[in-house]
């Protein structure tokens, strides 16, 4: 597809419109301290998070956190030792990683949550048996 000049030179219009509206990245630094990475916004406003609870950041060191790079729009920073990026208007959004990592996070914390109603489940289970047991086929070899 062909763009013709017009098209784009509006297109770049809306942009820096939209941007002078958004927050964007002012700072951001590792706070070895609290264990969070804190990003000033241009709005005055800070928010953290920890780095274990990112996509990428899981196993970082301290250390591989100190040098982060903040995009040219401050939308999004990269952190070059781990070469990993968190985008902030999805941090905004409360997304840290990928529908699937965030799926497979959320599930996780899910599965280990105790209740009464899973303890009264896993009692009534234990009252009809227990769990079934898995069937192993056996298939004999005709000569």
């Amino acid at each position: 597809m062909v763009y013709r000049k017009e098209e784009i030179e509006a297109a770049n219009e809306r942009a820096a419109a939209r941007l002078g509206r958004t927050a964007t990245v002012a700072a951001a630094h590792y706070d070895r301290r609290t264990g969070r990475v804190v990003i000033d916004l241009s709005s005055g406003l800070s928010i953290a998070f920890k780095p274990q609870d990112a996509q990428g950041f899981e196993h970082a060191k301290p250390e591989q956190l100190r040098k982060i790079e903040i995009s040219p729009p401050g939308l999004g920073l990269h952190f070059p030792v781990i070469d990993a990026d968190i985008y902030l208007p999805a941090l905004l959004e409360g997304f840290l990683g990928s529908r699937r990592w965030m799926a497979a996070r959320l599930g996780k914390a899910g599965g280990s949550v105790k209740s009464h109603t899973k303890t009264a489940a896993v009692r009534a289970n234990g009252k009809l048996g227990g769990r079934p047991r898995k069937v192993h086929h056996v298939t004999a070899d005709m000569a």
